[in-house]
């Protein structure tokens, strides 16, 4: 029977890999170019190429234009359709986005060419993500892709996926459904019970499944899913695979052939794609993915691939790190007393943090929950949405007796386009277009200003130091070389002096 059967692969390489392995800020659009052409050869069935973190990630840290990180791309991958990944009605920002900037950005992202989307609604909230998907056809998005998102905790079971999973196949709007395990908490086992339920619940629609290789299962649990009937894996690409991001492409092809399952990709542009980011991550000093040992230790406090590296690092920032064993912990206690949110963003973040507060509060002799956040104020508040299950009594009323919490408990502003225009105009004295009025809505107007000075975004070169024969060239080449706070360097008795105002940790890419 597998062998009649045939799976596709998307590719996470260039969004979750990035981000999971390399807070997101390890690729640059020259990058990512010149990778495209060996990902539309290799004949993925999509690129789960960006997000708006990523895109606001890239402005802030490269001074590179998002719409032509996109339409970039778009020239190198012509036939592969570019994916965004959003959790709902949010964009590049924490807070929930007015109806009219989630209209726009839907608008900016088909105009630069993206063609599909990835609806990750954190609560499962089926008629939140209808609401998305709406927006996004309406403005140009071709394909929408619905994700049913999937955690452990006592308020979540098998029935809560399918019935989640057949109202969003059931709804025209929707192109196909994934199941995304953000935490890789999914185990083979419970793989056998609930993917043949989902794939029973979506009928004919498309099924795809998105895990990370975090506990150490996904490998095998996507054997699991292929023979219950996927049609489509998400997978990485060499250093962008293993460790906290997806399964490795080529090893998953040759497991999935050795039972007798074959895949639809040419797997020599996929080796070569490989060998470009191992370039990159040489050059750039990233450290690869590596293969994961079991560690089930995740089932506890669900942390998702890419927010551990930034805890480890924000915990080191304020010498905290001996914590960390802490923290984690606490994390595991402060999602129950929250009434079990997915850790998905932005709820993961919610909840490390006020974890992290709990565990210094305590540490200075206080009271968990002394400190609350507005976002989690937010949250009790239900702006989110309502929580799987209830929140704890005592962590209810403190966050209702908050003096923020009155501050908070109002009705979100929901200003038309037009509006939105006229704020912009206002604040810069002169009218911009479209483009650039959702950047400096959602965005500082000071990263904003340093991305348009910064002009186009350079090129990448596998050797950047080829073929320099001016200070021109010396600078632009700079750019792509490995972490240096200072250069300096004889061209033919001409001397040039490079210094970064900022350390790359800080600012990467900021330099004079």
């Amino acid at each position: 029977m597998n062998a009649q059967r045939s799976v596709k692969l998307v590719d996470t390489s260039t969004r979750d890999g990035n981000q999971s392995l390399w807070g997101a800020a390890g690729l640059t659009t020259g990058m990512v170019e010149a990778l495209g052409p060996h990902l539309e050869a290799a004949g993925f069935c999509a690129l789960d190429f960006t997000s708006s973190t990523h895109l606001s990630v890239g402005v802030r840290w490269h001074n590179e234009n998002p719409w032509e990180r996109i339409s970039r791309m778009r020239a190198v991958t012509p036939t592969t359709p570019l994916s965004l990944i959003t959790t709902g009605m949010r964009f590049m920002s924490w807070e929930r986005s007015p109806i009219s900037v989630m209209r726009l950005s839907m608008r900016m992202l088909a105009e630069s060419g993206l063609r599909r989307i990835q609806i990750a609604e954190p609560m499962n909230d089926t008629a939140a993500a209808l609401a998305v998907a709406k927006l996004a056809k309406e403005e140009g998005i071709e394909q929408v892709v619905a994700a049913v998102t999937f955690t452990e905790s006592p308020v979540h079971d098998d029935s809560l996926y399918a019935a989640a999973a057949k109202a969003l196949a059931g709804d025209p709007l929707v192109d196909a459904v994934y199941l995304k395990d953000p935490g890789g908490l999914l185990t083979p086992k419970r793989a056998e019970h609930l993917l043949p339920q989902l794939r029973q619940a979506v009928g004919d629609v498309a099924l795809e499944l998105h895990s990370h290789c975090t506990t150490g299962l996904a490998p095998e649990v996507y054997i699991v899913g292929a023979e219950a009937g996927v049609d489509v894996l998400h997978t990485a690409i060499g250093a962008l695979s293993n460790g906290t991001s997806q399964p490795s492409a080529t090893r998953l092809v040759e497991n999935l052939r050795a039972v007798g399952i074959e895949v639809d990709i040419d797997i020599e542009p996929v080796r070569e794609a490989e060998r470009l980011i191992s370039v990159i991550a040489s050059n750039q000093g990233l450290q690869p993915g590596q293969p994961t040992e079991l560690d089930l230790s995740y089932q506890h406090h669900q942390i998702p691939g890419g927010m551990m590296g930034t805890l480890r690092r924000q915990l080191s920032e304020i010498g905290k790190l001996d914590l960390l064993p802490r923290v984690l912990d606490e994390i595991g206690r402060t999602r129950a007393e929250l009434g079990y949110p997915i850790m998905v963003t932005p709820y993961s973040q919610f909840v490390g943090s006020q974890a992290v507060l709990n565990v210094l509060a305590v540490q200075h002799g206080d009271a968990r929950w002394s400190r609350m956040p507005d976002e989690i104020l937010r949250y009790a508040l239900g702006h989110f949405g309502t929580p799987p299950g209830e929140i704890d009594p005592e962590v209810r009323q403190l966050a209702a007796d908050a003096p923020r919490t009155k501050e908070l408990d109002k009705p979100l502003p929901e200003p038309s386009l037009d509006q939105v225009r006229a704020g912009v105009t206002n604040s810069l004295g002169r009218t911009v277009p479209d483009d650039q009025v959702l950047l400096r809505t959602v965005l500082p107007a000071d990263q904003v200003d340093r991305m348009e000075a910064a002009g186009p975004a350079p090129t990448w070169r596998p050797n950047p130091t080829a073929g320099i024969r001016t200070a021109t060239d010396f600078v632009d080449a700079a750019l792509e070389l490995p972490k240096w706070r200072s250069l300096d360097v004889d061209l033919e008795g001409q001397r040039v002096s490079l210094r970064r105002t900022n350390t790359p940790h800080d600012t990467p890419g900021g330099t004079t």
